[in-house]
C-alpha cells in the first residue's frame, strides 16, 4: 500500500520573510508606478495576497487560469487557459506572479501572449523555480526560492486539490514501501 509523506522544505517564516524582500525589491524597480499583478491560479493565490500586502496602495489585481497538469504531478505539455484576463495591460506594467516555474512552459505561453497586448513592462515573479526541470528558458525576474526537480506541495501549491492550505512548502514523497 502507498502512503504519502510529506517532507518539509521552506518554512512559513522563511516564505514571508522572502515575500517581504521580493516586494522591496519589485517596489525598487518602479517606485510608486501603478502595477497590475496578474496571479496564475489557482497555485499562486496565497503567495500574490502575500505579497500584494507590501506592495502599497497602487496595486490592481487580476487572475489568470491555466491548467497544463490536471491531477498528474508532470505537465502535459499543453497549455489550456481557463480564464483570461479582466483587464487592458496596453502601457501598463504588469507582473505575472506564479507559484512555481519548473519546465517554464505555462509562463512561456503567457508571455507570448501578453506581449502582443503592449504592455509598458512585463516582469515576473514566482515563489519558487525549478531550473533543473527548465525545458523553455526566460527570465525570472523576481525568485523567492530555487529548489530541487522535486514534487511540492503547500501555500498554494498542490496534488489533485489537497495541500494547498498548508503554510509551508514540503516534498510530497510516495512511500511504497508499506
Amino acid at each position: 500500500m502507498t502512503q504519502t509523506m510529506l517532507k518539509p522544505l521552506i518554512t512559513a517564516d522563511e516564505i514571508a520573510e522572502r515575500t517581504k524582500e521580493i516586494a522591496v525589491d519589485i517596489r525598487r524597480d518602479f517606485g510608486d508606478e501603478e502595477l497590475i499583478v496578474v496571479g496564475v491560479l489557482k497555485g499562486s493565490f496565497l503567495f500574490v495576497a502575500d505579497l500584494c500586502r507590501h506592495l502599497g496602495i497602487n496595486v490592481k489585481v487580476d487572475f489568470v487560469q491555466t491548467s497544463s497538469y490536471g491531477a498528474e504531478k508532470s505537465s502535459s505539455g499543453i497549455v489550456q487557459i481557463r480564464k483570461d484576463l479582466d483587464v487592458n495591460i496596453e502601457g501598463k506594467n504588469v507582473l505575472i506572479v506564479e507559484d512555481i516555474i519548473d519546465t517554464g512552459l505555462t509562463l512561456t505561453h503567457l508571455m507570448q501572449i501578453w506581449q502582443t497586448r503592449k504592455p509598458k513592462a512585463l516582469r515576473v515573479a514566482t515563489l519558487l523555480s525549478k531550473p533543473a526541470a527548465r525545458t523553455h528558458e526566460m527570465n525570472v525576474d523576481y525568485v523567492g526560492f530555487e529548489i530541487p526537480k522535486k514534487f511540492v506541495v503547500g501555500y498554494g501549491l498542490d496534488h489533485g486539490e489537497r495541500y494547498r492550505n498548508l503554510p509551508y512548502i514540503a516534498e510530497l514523497i510516495d512511500d511504497a514501501s508499506n
